[in-house]
């Protein structure tokens, strides 16, 4: 494997995110997602517990959980080390799906489609829900299976498991990130070459 070639691409992908974060589009996706998966991930930290918590609170006791849980992005209430997975993974996502936007704009104004891109998200978005929580902070959605399976023992396995997949999730983000990072690189140089070319011949 060349090493070089590897990390001259994160480097590209690097200045790629950087030249997304100047555009608007890219915001439009990154802020909904980013809330969206924060808040999702805190609600699943622990299994279903907190949703039927919510259906036994009534209307006041949800609103308080969802906003407790909503507080939670940004690390209050919360241990440090919960905390810091769920964060980063929420800014990996978020990210991912404000540059598949930006991409996606910028590829119908030159009237092509990103539909691989947008079939990877999927997938990034699956592993993601499963490994919700992270790997101090108890189970997640699987807790209720595997829980029924195993008994008692189910909790630590769905720990273990949850854990794996969590970080099984955040690398397949950062390939992607390294992926769509350069492509949005060479989608904005080349905008930028063609806009001062323009400028020129006028």
């Amino acid at each position: 494997m060349n090493w070089r070639k590897w990390l001259d691409g994160f480097a590209i992908a690097g200045k790629g995110i950087l030249l997304a974060t100047k555009e608007k589009r890219f915001w439009y996706g990154f802020i909904p997602a980013f809330l969206f998966f924060g808040l999702l991930m805190n609600l699943l930290a622990g299994g279903l517990s907190k949703f039927e918590l919510m259906g036994a609170l009534g209307f006041t006791g949800s609103l308080k959980i969802i906003g407790d849980s909503f507080l939670g992005i940004f690390g209050f209430h919360q241990p440090f080390l919960d905390w810091l997975p769920v964060f980063a993974i929420s800014i990996l996502q978020g990210t991912l799906i404000g540059l598949i936007v930006l991409l996606w704009n910028k590829k119908r104004e030159n009237n092509t489609k990103n539909s691989e891109n947008l079939g990877s998200a999927g997938v990034i978005t699956g592993l993601i829900a499963l490994g919700a929580g992270c790997p101090t902070c108890g189970t997640t959605l699987i807790a209720p299976l595997i829980g029924a399976i195993f008994s008692s023992g189910g909790l630590a396995i769905t720990g273990a498991i949850s854990t794996i997949v969590t970080w099984l999730a955040i690398i397949i983000a950062v390939l992607s990130l390294k992926r769509l990072g350069e492509e949005t690189y060479v989608i904005i140089i080349n905008e930028k070459y063609l806009l001062r070319k323009q400028k020129e011949r006028e």
